[in-house]
């Protein structure tokens, strides 16, 4: 009967949530592999064998967050209408921030100095935007949105996106800010702000 397999999936999912909570709560400095196995209740020797060192953990977890939001962005429902699909991409980039907000710097700020993701890894990160880029190329091929180069609107609406998301992460919205409202609202006038006016 073969031994069942105790550095299984569940595991490195255990691993790579704590580990972004404690580089999310205390920096990179607080990522002490003995630390995160005993909060985990397994070995180091767990670790090194499903990740190796930290550097690779670090990148499993760049991975790990990007999969994540790429399932999000991949499972929004288009409907057509670029500024709703817009809004909704937008509303679907939050919802995976505020699941996995230990994993939002790591995916998008350089929280861990030194690491830079491999060049393939960085490519699978990138498509994650694909959604994103489809409806906005494709808003601009059909003379919907203005006659400007996709990749403008794109970072447009990812700097508006991201912005919103960070500050909510760190706590600096206004008491006053009803958030998802607002959000939603600043995600629609900024996509509205793009279309042709016949």
């Amino acid at each position: 009967m073969p031994r069942p397999r105790t550095h299984d999936e569940n595991l490195r999912l255990k691993l790579l949530d704590r580990a972004g909570e404690l580089i999310s709560a205390d920096g990179p400095k607080a990522l002490s592999l003995r630390k995160l196995a005993a909060d985990v209740g397994t070995s180091t020797t767990a670790v090194y064998s499903l990740f190796g060192g930290k550097t690779d953990l670090v990148g499993a977890l760049f991975t790990e967050g990007f999969r994540r939001f790429g399932r999000r962005m991949s499972g929004v429902t288009l409907s057509g209408d670029p500024v709703e699909d817009l809004v909704r991409l937008g509303v679907a980039y939050r919802e995976s921030a505020l699941a996995d907000p230990h994993l939002y710097a790591i995916m998008f700020t350089k929280s861990v100095p030194g690491f830079e993701p491999a060049d393939e890894t960085a490519g699978q990160a990138r498509a994650t935007m694909a959604p994103l880029e489809e409806t906005i190329r494709k808003a601009v091929a059909d003379g919907a949105f203005l006659d400007v180069p996709p990749e403008v609107i794109a970072v447009s609406c990812w700097g508006i996106v991201h912005g919103l998301v960070s500050l909510e992460l760190n706590g600096n919205l206004p008491e006053e800010f009803t958030v998802s409202a607002a959000y939603e609202a600043a995600l629609r006038a900024n996509a509205s702000g793009w279309l042709r006016r016949v």
